[in-house]
């Protein structure tokens, strides 16, 4: 009876026990808990030493080191979004991210698009130019000389009021160092500790920056206008540079003392309101140049990738063995590399490999795109060639033959221009590829249609306006050259030609 007691006494202790268990796992699990929050911030990743990738892929700089600092000392997550400068605004007024770091300077015209924090770190613009250039120390030096800037920048700004000067636009900054590294241009304008950064850390001999500043800026921090995390950021920024978690920082990376940085900007901030009709209108004589040059690539392109093309197409077909395989080589590289990737090593690599063995050599941005557009559609034009010329039936050759023709007669006469009648829907593809592959001319500061649209949402930040014009700009001569070839395909079909005559 006292066993029976005890393992009863225990069996109700056990339940006691479970049910305060789940009593205070239940308290636990329904008790609100702050859960911490995340912002996300674009950045440029190719400007050292504020931001660029490290040895394992990483995202590392003084920007990365400063924004996980303020993200600890405000109690909120960071995550980083990889993005090209001069789309850091437009993605900030979309709000597809909640704040940007990226070296940016604070500007009258930025601040009517963005609201920043306060200043975290002072620098200013300087000239790079060759190590055994004497004549460009100033502005005033840069006259009628060619001149590389990154796209969106205070440096392109600047270059823009030197008269006479021809501007290069890039993406971003280590492609305007390696263009004068080509020696494409005589200067290169861009903020001063990044350059300095970049020519010792890449030992860049051949290069040095002229000793006077061309100006004393500020970078700040991006956010949407109005945005709520605005005050979390200068919070944490204040409290950083208040504990010395800024100056630890600042030494990590530059060496030295940082400066006294203010806590706001004497910038005048005068707010203007242009409706759309007025933007589109003011962009559009600039983006007409742009067409022209774009239809003018396009045309002269196609021209000698057809050329190009019908050449390759033909050999494909050869009974040698040694040109068959090098044309199939020249196809599957062209065919098989992104085009963007074979401008940038015509534009910026062949140029370095040659003058790696001490031959001068560089080539202008008009010859590299040619040059690869060419390049690239005669790979794809000559399939469309050699399927277009194996589609025709052997009787066609066999009856030439039996007429005295030789082979290259019966190619002329015979079988090309049949084949073309079949090849010209595809040829119509590639044409209409080739008019909108343009564009990736931009990447070497070239101004087609779209730099010339990313040239004016660098100066105005009216992205939708821009892009949406370029856009339908783009659709308008798609259309016409669509219509066009539809038209000479009906002309070319004989059968269409014998209905007219009968």
């Amino acid at each position: 009876m006292h066993r029976l007691f005890q393992s009863r006494k225990l069996g109700w202790g056990l339940v006691l026990s479970l049910c305060l268990s789940i009593l205070c796992l239940s308290l636990f699990i329904t008790s609100p808990i702050k859960a911490q929050k995340t912002l996300k911030f674009a950045t440029e990743p190719t400007f050292p030493p504020f931001e660029f990738q490290g040895k394992n892929g990483e995202l590392v700089g003084f920007d990365i080191d400063l924004i996980q600092a303020i993200g600890k000392a405000a109690d909120f997550q960071v995550q980083f979004q990889n993005m090209q400068f001069d789309g850091l605004i437009p993605a900030l007024q979309a709000k597809t991210v909640d704040a940007a770091v990226s070296a940016m300077t604070i500007t009258p015209e930025r601040q009517k698009a963005v609201d920043f924090s306060r200043p975290y770190f002072k620098a200013g613009l300087a000239i790079a130019v060759k190590a055994n250039n004497q004549d460009i120390t100033s502005l005033k030096s840069l006259q009628n000389k060619r001149i590389a800037v990154q796209i969106g920048t205070t440096g392109a700004l600047e270059a823009k009021k030197i008269t006479g000067a021809k501007i290069r636009t890039f993406d971003n900054a280590p492609l305007s160092l390696q263009e004068l590294l080509n020696g494409n241009v005589d200067a290169v304008i861009n903020d001063a500790p990044a350059t300095l950064y970049a020519i010792k850390q890449n030992n860049l001999k051949l290069l040095k920056i002229t000793s006077q500043l061309l100006t004393e800026e500020y970078y700040g921090i991006p956010t949407p206008k109005g945005s709520p995390n605005l005050e979390d950021i200068n919070k944490g920024l204040t409290t950083i540079l208040n504990n010395g978690t800024y100056e630890q920082i600042y030494r990590k990376w530059f060496n030295a003392q940082p400066p006294q940085l203010p806590e706001t900007t004497t910038i005048d901030n005068a707010t203007s309101s242009i409706n759309t009709i007025t933007i589109i209108s003011n962009a559009l004589p600039n983006l007409l140049k742009g067409v022209v040059v774009t239809l003018y690539l396009t045309i002269l392109c196609g021209f000698l990738g057809m050329i190009g093309g019908s050449l390759i197409g033909i050999a494909r077909l050869s009974s040698i063995t040694p040109l068959r395989w090098a044309t199939t080589a020249y196809i599957d590289f062209f065919r098989g590399t992104p085009l963007l990737v074979q401008i940038l090593m015509i534009y910026f690599g062949i140029p370095a490999l040659v003058q790696g063995f001490g031959i001068k050599f560089s080539l202008n941005p008009f010859t590299a795109t040619v040059l690869a557009l060419s390049l690239n559609s005669a790979a794809y034009i000559a399939e469309i060639v050699r399927a277009g010329i194996q589609s025709i039936e052997k009787g066609q050759t066999e009856a030439a033959q039996s007429l005295g023709l030789g082979a290259v007669e019966t190619m002329r006469y015979v079988i090309f221009p049949q084949a073309l009648r079949r090849m010209l829907p595809p040829l119509a593809n590639e044409f209409i590829t080739l008019l909108k592959d343009t564009s990736l001319a931009s990447v070497i500061g070239y101004q087609e249609l779209l730099q010339e649209g990313r040239l004016i949402i660098a100066n105005n930040y009216r992205s939708f306006e821009i892009f949406a014009t370029v856009a339908i700009i783009y659709l308008v001569l798609t259309l016409l050259s669509s219509r066009a070839f539809a038209f000479l395909e009906s002309w070319m079909n004989p059968v269409n030609k014998s209905l007219k005559g009968g």
